[in-house]
């Protein structure tokens, strides 16, 4: 990755997503399919709103740009997680979470057919591999096969999320001039429009009193969609669409694990069999071809390059005042070939070197906090 620190955000988002199918499971209880989803949408944005107002950031009245937002909050937000809750109601909440891990060979396949991912072999044998575990799972042979209408909901939410994101990656970044928290705010403003209108058709019910199911939905608008679309925005900013959706094959882990040490529910042998081809399938998405070799230059060139690097240099720390670390350190080897050594520097020097490197040190850090 471009950055080490990305990694954590993956882990802390397979947290957050993979215990989301739980929470759904508990909020059933108490709304319906179209309640969670705007309940979630709405404690999301305010969450988000909030973190940019602390920030100092507006969103942005360009109207091509909201055009954008409302297709990634169709597509990404308000359509998936209207199905999942619809698909949850006859589906455990850890096989959802099985099917949502298709979610990046999706991406991967809509990117190809968008122009923009490569299909190395590699990649392609991991796709069909991939799809080959999801045809495992339902196992049409079979009388008593998975695939019902819950199923298939919860698989449309994989195939919405994989266009949410390779058109979020096309539309939504790069110089619009907004930082990424801004634009997840965009985008949970935009599905909130949707969610309020898809509310008829099942979220006028009144909502009935369970404190278990009232808390989990508040978790999951506040953590699940707040907090974690702030962190999904900044992956997919510095690593590229379909790296950001590879977060979905640690997820059915999470929600494995949760589902059966909280609900008591098991999958059977073949389904976990088609999980760990899913996600081998997409582990193999994943693999980059191997770079060319470079050929090494040739000896004149390389004694040239040198020449000319050691005089660039020269010419750098004699005509600037202030230098870098490296340039000093380069210099102080470079000019020991034609000139007397120089000695050691002294203690000032040394204090102001490590000052130098604590406040490099501190930069570093602040441009790697989660929520920049």
């Amino acid at each position: 990755m471009n950055n080490p620190t990305n990694y954590v955000r993956l882990g802390v988002l397979a947290l957050l997503w993979g215990s989301s199918f739980l929470l759904i499971k508990l909020a059933l209880g108490a709304l319906s399919p179209t309640q969670i989803a705007l309940t979630r949408i709405v404690l999301g944005a305010a969450v988000l709103l909030a973190l940019c107002a602390l920030r100092g950031m507006r969103p942005s009245r360009d109207r091509k740009l909201w055009r954008h937002v409302a297709v990634a909050a169709l597509f990404g937000s308000a359509l998936p997680w209207v199905l999942f809750g619809l698909g949850e109601q006859t589906v455990d909440s850890g096989l959802t979470g099985v099917l949502n891990a298709t979610t990046p060979l999706w991406t991967v396949l809509f990117g190809l057919f968008a122009g923009r991912e490569a299909m190395p072999p590699t990649r392609l044998g991991g796709l069909l591999l991939g799809f080959l575990g999801v045809l495992l799972i339902f196992a049409p042979w079979q009388g008593g096969s998975l695939l019902s209408w819950g199923v298939l909901a919860c698989l449309s939410a994989a195939v919405s999320y994989g266009i949410g994101y390779v058109y979020i990656g096309r539309n939504l970044t790069g110089n619009h001039g907004l930082p990424p928290l801004a634009l997840a705010a965009m985008q949970m403003v935009a599905a909130t429009g949707y969610a309020l209108l898809a509310l008829p058709l099942d979220g006028l019910q009144p909502v009935r009193w369970e404190p278990l199911a009232l808390l989990a939905v508040a978790a999951l608008g506040i953590f699940g969609t707040g907090l974690a679309f702030a962190i999904n925005y900044r992956i997919i900013g510095d690593e590229g669409a379909t790296t950001a959706s590879t977060v979905a094959y640690l997820m059915p882990i999470v929600s494995v694990l949760l589902g059966w040490l909280l609900l008591g529910e098991e999958l059977g042998l073949r389904v976990l069999l088609g999980m760990s081809i899913v996600l081998l399938g997409v582990a193999l998405t994943r693999r980059s071809p191997a770079p060319k070799p470079v050929a090494a230059p040739a000896p004149e060139e390389d004694e040239m390059s040198n020449q000319l690097r050691t005089k660039a240099t020269r010419t750098t720390c004699t005509t600037c005042t202030t230098c870098t670390i490296g340039t000093i350190s380069t210099t102080l080897i470079t000019r020991t070939d034609e000139h007397p050594p120089i000695e050691p520097p002294g203690a000032w020097t040394r204090i102001r070197l490590a000052l130098m490197r604590g406040s490099q040190l501190y930069a570093d850090l602040a441009n790697n906090h989660p929520l920049k």
